[in-house]
């Protein structure tokens, strides 16, 4: 015969109280499983955190890197031709590979919008469509 923690045995206790001590374990239950979690998703958000600044200070560290790089090819250039033009040739460049990104961007943008699913919503009209059709052909 089992022993309950509270009451004595087991078969002595109404179904109401077992009933009542099991919904009393589940919600406690789902309270610690509940705190575990948001215990759980903190850890995470904290780790997601540093990986967002370390992606950070890399794009940081990628734009002191080209400017380190813009400043040697114009040196480069510089040996050919005066520096000022070795400069602006640098620039030209850039502004081309700016100007070809910002067409292409806004190619990307204009294919995307608007932003209805257009395919479900077709499909949601054919899907009206039959329904009507099959509520006419039984009704006749």
């Amino acid at each position: 015969m089992a022993i309950s923690q509270t009451n004595g045995p087991t078969d002595q206790q109404s179904v109401a109280e077992l009933t009542r001590r099991l919904t009393d374990q589940t919600t406690r239950l789902v309270r610690e499983e509940v705190e575990l979690a948001k215990a759980e998703l903190a850890a995470k958000g904290k780790r997601a955190g540093v990986g967002a600044g370390m992606f950070g200070s890399a794009g940081l560290v990628g734009v002191y890197a080209l400017g380190a790089l813009t400043a040697a090819v114009i040196l480069a250039l510089s040996t050919a031709v005066a520096g000022w033009l070795a400069a602006l040739i640098v620039a030209v460049v850039y502004a081309a590979v700016a100007g070809v990104l910002a067409l292409r961007g806004k190619a990307q943008v204009q294919s995307a919008t608007p932003p209805v699913p257009e395919q479900a919503v077709e499909s949601v009209k054919e899907d009206v469509e039959w329904t009507k059709q099959r509520i006419k052909s039984t009704s006749k």
